[in-house]
């Protein structure tokens, strides 16, 4: 009697031991046994047969549906393909329910951003989903599928093949302002200039970029871009803000270049320009002799030089107690007179060489 006991104590052992092992290969097989019984689907697709140009948004589907249920998170691989920028901007499904054959679905819908970088074509290999539905029976299951392959082309219409760049959405604006009037410019003033650039189905990394100009007597200092984007209802918005701030160091007159920027509508289907017009100040005043007032970006460079003069000073101190050869302390009072001599060029302002500085006819 105990013998038949403990024979079917080894047996249970054995099972549960097969089965925890074994677990793993079930969930797969009951993950594909649903694909196979037509249960579990997924499908892919780009939305709209519409002309594709470079840096248009492109939405890529994947759709998955059960005619069970959910039960735990779906997670996107998202691939690496060459000359393609693929993101996730939203990051919960749509979802819903649908009648097909009589059967009722529940439905996941996932958009893919994807923005082709060059003219060509595209194929996007298919895309690895993990998913956990409900198996029926058998409980939950979790696994991985695998979407169909997606292909796609973006060519270059005829009104952009002279274009070197553009935007493309289906809404863009730039726009440019400052913070105080220019009319009232002397030396020594400072003014921030702030251009934004605004679209839709874009990122604000992909907006253009706005370059400080380098004109003598304007000193430029530019700050990092500022960078937003905003999803509201899959309606995707973004905006590159750049802010430059200037210091007047020489009265003239001075001219900020207008620059010009390509708008392919995606909408319309059509090229438009858009245009920061050049802006025009006149600086006032005489160039100034007196030290720059505490704490401004001036004071700031004569503090660096004054700060190398001192450590070349000391250290030519230093080589001339140790007794070092008479080569290394002319090599040090060389370097201390150069220093010096800057210190006197940053104190000494230029007239400016010419009344626009910078502006059109240099070209």
């Amino acid at each position: 009697m105990m013998h038949k006991e403990t024979r079917g104590h080894t047996l249970l052992y054995s099972f549960v031991v097969i089965v925890f092992f074994l677990s793993p290969y079930t969930a797969a097989n009951t993950l594909k046994a649903l694909e196979d019984s037509g249960d579990l689907r997924i499908n892919s697709y780009i939305d709209g047969a519409r002309t594709i140009v470079p840096g248009q948004r492109v939405a890529l589907t994947l759709e998955i549906a059960t005619t069970t249920w959910f039960t735990g998170g779906t997670k996107i691989v998202i691939p690496e393909v060459h000359n393609l920028i693929i993101l996730q901007t939203e990051q919960f499904a749509a979802n819903a329910t649908e009648t097909r054959d009589g059967h009722t679905w529940v439905i996941q819908r996932w958009t893919l951003d994807v923005y082709p970088q060059r003219a060509g074509n595209f194929s996007i290999q298919p895309i690895a989903v993990q998913v956990q539905v409900n198996s029926g029976d058998g409980g939950n299951t979790k696994g991985r599928l695998f979407s169909p392959p997606v292909t796609f082309q973006a060519t270059v219409p005829e009104a952009l093949s002279k274009a070197d760049s553009w935007t493309a959405a289906p809404a863009f604006s730039v726009t440019q302002r400052f913070d105080r009037d220019l009319a009232t410019l002397s030396v020594g003033d400072a003014f921030q200039q702030i251009i934004a650039f605004k679209a839709e189905d874009v990122r604000a990394m992909m907006l253009p970029d706005y370059v400080a100009e380098l004109l003598p007597g304007l000193t430029a200092y530019p700050a990092p871009p500022e960078l937003d984007n905003s999803v509201n209802r899959g309606q995707i918005r973004a905006e590159r803000r750049i802010r430059i701030n200037y210091i007047t160091e020489q009265p003239g007159a001075y001219v900020l270049k207008g620059r010009d920027y390509f708008w392919w509508n995606t909408a319309r289907r059509e090229l438009s320009l858009l245009s920061i017009p050049p802006t025009s100040f006149t600086v006032a005043g005489a160039v100034s002799t007196r030290m720059p007032e505490p704490g401004s970006t001036l004071t700031v460079r004569y503090m660096a030089i004054g700060a190398i003069v001192l450590a070349f000073t000391l250290v030519a101190l230093r080589l001339a107690r140790s007794g070092l050869p008479a080569w290394a302390w002319r090599t040090a009072r060389a370097a201390i007179t150069r220093a010096k001599r800057q210190w006197r060029e940053w104190r000494k302002p230029a007239l400016a060489t010419r009344l626009n500085p910078g502006g059109s006819d240099e070209d």
